[in-house]
This record gives structure tokens, C-alpha cells and sequence, in this order.
């Protein structure tokens, strides 16, 4: 972090908006295809070193609040730890969420949400809502974030809960993992 910046949950206010630097999932289920012997064509692990597209964010100007690592419990971890820290709401746009399709099989497959499952080369931002297309564009300007996605936004109603817009134009409330966070693949 550049020196005279700060970051963290508390910092994040409601209108923020929720990115993360690419498709979601990939490491986890590439582990857990390998494991059970599955055959997914296309299906690769996304470990990368983040540290020059961090960097690059936050040097750009762009006002970042926060920054989360979706290994352990993946997205949906992060997403209610910003909720419960922030003491704000987070709503996930389901439409949005970048999910490859061999991805989506072997969660499908196996049992798994992709939003549970690890990402060893991603990370989640909160961005103010103002820099949020700035910060995209820069992301995407990088190999490591040519997948970024807006994935949500951080309201003030319901704080400390997890939500999802859906594509039927509902909404749901996302549950965190619940005990031990399974499997353990690292």
C-alpha cells in the first residue's frame, strides 16, 4: 500500500461497488476435477502473482476502499466479511458474476456453488462507485484482469447480510459457509 494510503472494511460506504479481477472459481475446481478424475477441457487454475495489478490500482488514482483475497471460502467469504465489518449490506449481482462454463460444470457436478469455491489468483475490491468504471478499465488493461467484473454494490439496508439480485429480478439472501470449509485444498 503507497505510503499515506489507507485501506479496509471500514472505510466502505454504501454506493461502493463490489469488483473482482476475473473469472471466479477456477483453482478450485480444477483441484476438485483432478481429485474425482473429471475430464474438463479448458479448465485451469488461475494462481498468479497479483502484486503489479494491485499496484497498478492503487497508484491509478482510483479511490479503493478495500481489498480481499478469495481463497479460503472463496467470494461469498469475502462478501460477508465486508458486510459484518463495514456493518452494511452486500448485493451481488447474479447476472454479473463471471463463472466460466467448465467452472460451472464441475460445481454443478460435484455439489459446489462457485461462489464457495477458492480462487488462488484473484482478488475482490471495493471501489467508490465514482471510480468503479475507472478502476475496471485498468483491471481489464492488465493480463491478470482482463476478466475483472462489476459483481455488486454495498447498500445501507440490512447491514451485515449478503444478497443476490437474481436474473428473475428477485433477490435471495446468500448464506455463509457453514462449519469447517470443505474441502480444504490447499
Amino acid at each position: 500500500v503507497p505510503p499515506g494510503r489507507e485501506l479496509g472494511d471500514a472505510l466502505i460506504r454504501p454506493g461502493d461497488t463490489l469488483l473482482v479481477s476475473g473469472p471466479i472459481g477456477d483453482h478450485g475446481a480444477t483441484v476438485l476435477a483432478h481429485r474425482h478424475g473429471l475430464e474438463a477441457p479448458g479448465l485451469r487454475s488461475d494462481c498468479g502473482p497479483l502484486t503489479a495489478l494491485v499496484e497498478a490500482l492503487l497508484e491509478s488514482g482510483a479511490a479503493v476502499r478495500a481489498l480481499h483475497d478469495p481463497t479460503r471460502g472463496g467470494v461469498v467469504t469475502v462478501c460477508h466479511e465486508v458486510a459484518v465489518r463495514a456493518g452494511l449490506r452486500v448485493v451481488l449481482e447474479e447476472q454479473a458474476l463471471p463463472v466460466r462454463r467448465e467452472v460451472a460444470a464441475v460445481c454443478d457436478l460435484l455439489g459446489f456453488d462457485p461462489l464457495h469455491v477458492a480462487n488462488e489468483g484473484k482478488v475482490v475490491m471495493v471501489v467508490a462507485r465514482r471510480d468503479a468504471e475507472k478502476a475496471l478499465n485498468l483491471l481489464r488493461g492488465h493480463p491478470l484482469g482482463k476478466g475483472a467484473c462489476i459483481i455488486g454494490e454495498i447498500t445501507r439496508e440490512n447491514p451485515g447480510r449478503v444478497t443476490m439480485a437474481t436474473g428473475a429480478g428477485s433477490e435471495r439472501v446468500v448464506m455463509p459457509p457453514l462449519g469447517e470449509i470443505l474441502p480444504r485444498i490447499c
